[in-house]
């Protein structure tokens, strides 16, 4: 299992904060805007090299990662708590990093990892579903599992794997509900052919015209020079 703690750095430069201009012509420098914040300092406006959140974001431990944060001569360590991406590109616009105190604990959330084959796979022909892929912990950050694994092979039918089923430690504390249930073996649903009188029904019904909907539009992530404290957990926003 990989620590959180990592050997990589990030390096921010402070900025003026401005309008949605100025982020373009960051970006356009090769760089992205970002707010750094948290440890009982103001908040201050910085840039930082999208590769080395792409580093950071892309790695085993990923936005869990602990790394260290070099910004006016100083180092401290931080975590990234939020992040956005351009809904058509897919490119980096946006980072919040947060500075960790190592002995101060963060409620995180971590992936759940299944590991080996449940019996009611192999030996009964079901499947598999994974209802929960994360569960939230309060630990040290020292503490923090890049994920929790979790051995299945003894998941049978009318079983179900819950969080209170999850490997524990007195390091970990589980914020996740105990009986919010993980994963269980579902049997094969067989399809049932429609039959003709059906087929005829369902095709005289008009089909609905098809909603698109609209991708979220840039917009500027400005706090001015000082955004607000953030509660202390580690918001996910998918962009794997």
């Amino acid at each position: 299992m990989s620590t959180v703690i990592d050997t990589n750095t990030l390096e921010a430069q402070p900025r003026t904060p401005g309008n949605k201009n100025d982020a373009r012509r960051v970006r356009g420098e090769g760089k992205i805007p970002a707010v750094v914040y948290g440890a009982g300092q103001d908040a201050k406006a910085v840039t930082v090299d999208p590769r080395q959140v792409a580093r950071i974001l892309n790695s085993e431990t990923g936005h869990n990662t602990i790394f260290d944060l070099t910004l006016d001569g100083s180092k401290s360590k931080a975590m990234i708590v939020d992040w956005q991406y351009e809904p058509l590109k897919g490119k980096l616009l946006h980072i919040d990093v947060k500075r960790i105190a190592m002995d101060k604990k963060l409620a995180v959330l971590v992936p759940i990892m299944l590991k080996g084959e449940a019996a009611g796979v192999k030996q009964q022909g079901g499947i598999l579903e994974q209802m929960l892929r994360e569960v939230e912990i309060e630990c040290l950050p020292a503490d923090i599992p890049s994920h929790i694994d979790v051995d299945i092979s003894h998941l049978t039918f009318g079983k179900v794997l819950r969080v209170s089923d999850l490997p524990h430690s007195d390091k970990v504390k589980f914020l996740t509900d105990p009986n919010q249930p993980v994963a269980h073996v579902t049997s094969v649903k067989e399809e049932v052919a429609p039959t003709p009188e059906a087929a005829a029904a369902e095709a005289a019904v008009p089909a609905e015209p098809e909603v698109i909907k609209k991708g979220k539009q840039e917009t500027e992530e400005e706090a001015g020079a000082a955004a607000p404290e953030k509660p202390e957990k580690a918001e996910k926003k998918e962009k794997k």
